[in-house]
């Protein structure tokens, strides 16, 4: 069962590093159906491990869950955890599909990190595990491909 949330409805310090997050889970209110829970993620922020520069990406999660599901300021607390963490864009991406994969074990995950230009070219990192339940619709992510500007 779910351990006692933490974070929801306090102030709580955003954490330093993504490793000190806390990912918060709750039972799933619907766990005999397949549906699809997205999270999306505009304005995803890390740093270049090289020059110490930010990135920027525009994240879109989906997953179906399982017998749990993730509390959602506890992700947010997760994911600005990255603001200061210099990691690739591949890393970033996977370590955050990972860290819900481990939380809440859904029977389906995929995570589109649609990174903005470092050093002219855009790079766009997709990760799944598992297999989208047979009859459960998965929109696009609706994230267009990188165009620059006009």
């Amino acid at each position: 069962m779910a351990r006692k949330l933490t974070q929801l409805g306090r102030s709580v310090p955003l954490p330093q590093a993504p490793e000190q997050a806390v990912l918060e889970v709750v039972p799933n209110p619907q766990r005999g159906t397949n549906y699809v829970v997205r999270f999306t993620a505009p304005e995803f922020t890390s740093l270049c491990p090289v020059t110490g520069q930010p990135d920027f990406a525009h994240f879109v999660i989906d997953y179906v869950p399982g017998a749990r599901i993730v509390e959602s300021k506890s992700l947010k607390l997760f994911l600005f955890s990255f603001r200061n963490h210099a990691a690739f864009h591949e890393d970033c991406t996977v370590y955050v599909g990972k860290r819900i994969v481990s939380a809440i074990k859904p029977k389906y995950l995929r995570i589109a990190g649609y990174w903005y230009p470092r050093g002219g070219i855009p790079i766009d990192v997709f990760f799944q595990t598992g297999r989208l339940p047979a009859g459960t619709w998965l929109p696009e992510t609706g994230v267009a491909p990188y165009r620059g500007r006009g």
